[in-house]
């Protein structure tokens, strides 16, 4: 009898306790089985309306307003044919990152939870399985490998399959490891390929493209140098791009990462030590090659006289999009997916583009939540323009992620607040949480005071600026990334093969498919 009326008490007093201050909860005068059930769902108050008001969409509040929203989905559904074409071109975008909890999010940033980013109105979704061979939470590398070159692999691992351990640096020498990707199957079908991305051009997602590697930190020679010595026979990852079979034939190159093709000697942003201007030796290739470093070299490129184009925009990866100006020199994701697709158009025998919205990975690893929504709303906005640009009865799109975050979007906030403020109820210990939060990184001391063993107020830490942290409850260096399955969506031609939950190495195959791609099984070989 004394532990039952103890566990009521308790499960009234946490019920109590959760309602923030200002907020009077409901008093719980049932069991404490039920009680407990509704600290977990709780009836919260609403907001007073001269303070804040719950943000309503017209007819919501009515049964017929959600009838007829299903009702046309379903006439929208039944009217969809598959298209059985075969797909003269295939861009493939990657949200690096882009778990389903931040493109939720992101829904916040143009207009509420209920409109949806321009990939989500894709007619067919899937969802992908991303661990590797040796990990159950992948990285960029190995996903890569597995998107672009149907075959899983090692973490930290590009373009080899799971033989290769990572940074071992004589099994990798063995090419009967060495795994091509869709950009060479487009290639040796007659296509362009090209690649487009707000990393560095040779970060680990882009080098997916055109490298086999142990290592994605070889990004130039002195890299290569200090983990395997000289003579390894090792080429670094920029160095594949600029000669090898592959990166030496991509039409477009869009990105960042100066640092790595040119030599220290040579340039101050340099890092190469072998004497290499791979810059310089791109330009002297054809006359018709064109270098350009700024937005408006980029948009002033007349795509019909020239032969590649490659666009090296920062000395490392391009900066995130709130932290330019409008008149950066900085090209945004979109200007560069626009102009990729008018270059990469002129091939009557058409091409396949890969272009990856690399930041929103790095602004989650560093807990920098605002930065991550925002790069996801400009990787939307190139999607749109891609969308806008092609036809979906020649062109398959795809749009997914390599990975996820362990990003949390939670606190049952009222429509229509702030997502980067606090929930609407506090902690058990009385302080408040965000609705926004990580399970790790390094925003960890800015909330937690050792010392005292006790939650900082994060109201008190997250101000409004770009660069704000958000709560994560295990400290380490940079939050890790999430083992979850990840969303696909897929517009035109047989699109409606990415239904389903799948391996994320069936992606390549499902778009040689669709275009006649490589010696497996396509439409044109059935």
């Amino acid at each position: 009898m004394f532990l039952r009326a103890n566990a009521f008490l308790i499960a009234v007093g946490l019920f109590l306790f959760l309602a923030s201050p200002g907020q009077a909860a409901p008093e719980c005068l049932r069991g404490p089985e039920q009680c407990r059930e509704r600290s977990m769902h709780p009836d919260l108050p609403e907001p007073d309306a001269k303070v804040r008001a719950i943000r309503k969409v017209e007819g919501e509040e009515t049964t017929a307003y959600w009838r007829e929203q299903g009702v046309e989905f379903i006439k929208k559904q039944l009217a969809r044919e598959p298209n059985k074409r075969q797909a003269k071109n295939v861009i493939l975008f990657i949200g690096d990152g882009m778990g389903v909890t931040t493109t939720s999010a992101a829904r916040n940033l143009i207009g509420g939870e209920e409109k949806a980013l321009s990939f989500e109105n894709f007619p067919y979704t899937g969802l992908s399985k991303t661990y590797s061979v040796d990990k159950i939470v992948p990285d960029s590398a190995c996903t890569a490998t597995a998107y672009l070159c149907g075959v899983k692999g090692q973490e930290g691992t590009i373009g080899v399959n799971g033989v290769v351990t990572r940074a071992n640096c004589t099994s990798m020498l063995d090419e009967s490891t060495h795994v091509d990707s869709i950009a060479k199957w487009a290639m040796d079908a007659g296509k362009w390929a090209g690649l487009v991305t707000t990393t560095r051009v040779t970060h680990a997602s882009p080098s997916g493209v055109y490298a086999h590697i142990a290592e994605r930190d070889w990004e130039n020679d002195a890299e290569v140098l200090t983990d395997c010595g000289a003579n390894s026979g090792i080429q670094d990852i920029a160095y594949q791009l600029a000669r090898g079979e592959v990166g030496s034939k991509l039409k477009v190159i869009l990105g960042g990462g100066r640092k790595n093709f040119v030599d220290s000697t040579l340039s101050e942003e340099g890092k190469r030590t072998d004497g290499l201007d791979l810059i310089e030796e791109f330009k002297a290739a054809n006359a018709r090659n064109v270098f350009v470093d700024t937005k408006d070299e980029l948009m002033a490129v007349n795509v019909a006289n020239t032969e590649r184009l490659l666009g090296l925009f920062n000395y490392d990866h391009i900066q995130y999009r709130m932290e330019t100006a409008e008149d950066s020199p900085q090209p945004s994701l979109e200007q560069m997916t626009r102009k990729a697709i008018e270059y990469m158009s002129q091939n009557e025998q058409g091409y396949f583009l890969f272009i990856e919205g690399g930041r929103i990975d790095q602004a989650h690893h560093k807990n920098q939540a605002r930065m991550a929504l925002n790069e996801t709303i400009e990787f939307s906005k190139a999607i749109a323009a891609a969308q806008e640009l092609t036809n979906e009865e020649d062109t398959l799109l795809v749009v997914t992620a390599d990975h996820s975050h362990v990003f949390s979007y939670a606190g049952y906030a009222n429509r229509g607040e702030d997502i980067f403020g606090r929930a609407p109820v506090n902690g058990t210990d009385g302080i408040p949480y965000m609705v926004l939060s990580y399970a790790n990184g390094p925003s960890y001391e800015n909330f937690y005071d050792t010392q005292s063993k006790e939650r900082k107020d994060p109201t008190s830490v997250v101000k409004g600026a770009p660069t704000d942290q958000f709560p994560s409850g295990v400290p380490i260096y940079d939050d890790s990334h999430g083992g979850d399955d990840v969303a696909v969506y897929a517009l035109g031609p047989w699109s409606h093969l990415f239904t389903g939950v799948y391996e994320q190495s069936t992606i390549p195959h499902l778009m040689a498919y669709a275009s006649c791609l490589g010696d497996g099984h396509t439409v044109c070989s059935t």
